[in-house]
């Protein structure tokens, strides 16, 4: 079984669609895991309650690459609920591999462009926590316009949120990282929890991913950036 993007043409997409080989091991996950774990862009709107048998709190990860720190986040919160939404088919293959090996049933997924999935799939006033760990920085500054945090993208995110609600944001990229806190500072709704100006210690939510331990070992940051729904 082989299950492609999705996706709405647009003329500037935050992401590359790359064609990964796919192992054999996710190939199979895709073919006996997708009609559990996975969700689809044409579907519309989630019922969320329908999908996962309660209405728990639900978490949201944008991007969750081949799906360590979600899987973690997964295991460790079962009363919670989480949709991640990736572009790579590997890292979907894989995180559906490891979440039935773990028999998590707390745990589902889309293949599909996150803005898409925001827009239609996830209803207003209905998430918890909006994740978006290390994205693409586009550090070339003729690519910055590629960048997935805007002002248009921090308020669909904030409609989506309930009140209270935690947008939380971490990147290695310092530039990056500052344009994020001028965006979140300037967008109506929003309180940033670290207070005005500053980053955010890591919550103990969000596990050390190897790519950001590798970081550290070379001396590399990360910046994190928590603020809250208040309107």
């Amino acid at each position: 079984m082989e299950r492609k993007l999705e996706y709405r043409k647009k003329s500037i997409r935050s992401y590359v669609v790359r064609s990964g080989r796919i192992t054999e091991s996710q190939r199979r996950a895709f073919e006996a895991h997708w009609p559990f774990f996975g969700l689809e862009l044409g579907s519309g709107e989630l019922d969320i309650e329908s999908i996962f048998g309660s209405a728990a709190s639900v978490v949201v990860e944008i991007g969750f690459g081949m799906g360590d720190s979600l899987l973690k986040m997964a295991q460790a919160s079962p009363h919670q609920q989480f949709l991640g939404i990736e572009v790579y088919p590997p890292g979907v293959g894989s995180i559906m591999k490891r979440a039935y090996d773990a028999r998590l049933k707390n745990l589902r997924v889309y293949l599909a462009d996150a803005n898409d999935v925001i827009e239609e799939c996830i209803g207003k006033n209905t998430i918890d926590r909006m994740q978006l760990f290390f994205p693409d920085p586009w550090h070339k500054k003729k690519h910055n316009k590629r960048r997935i945090v805007t002002h248009s993208f921090v308020q669909l995110v904030r409609s989506r949120l309930v009140l209270n609600g935690v947008f939380h944001m971490s990147t290695d990229w310092k530039a990056y990282a500052e344009q994020m806190l001028e965006i979140m500072e300037q967008s109506d709704g929003f309180l940033n929890c670290a207070g005005v100006g500053k980053f955010s210690v890591k919550p103990d939510y969000r596990p050390l991913t190897k790519f950001e331990l590798r970081g550290a070992r070379l001396g590399h940051d990360v910046w994190d950036l928590v603020f809250k729904r208040i309107a």
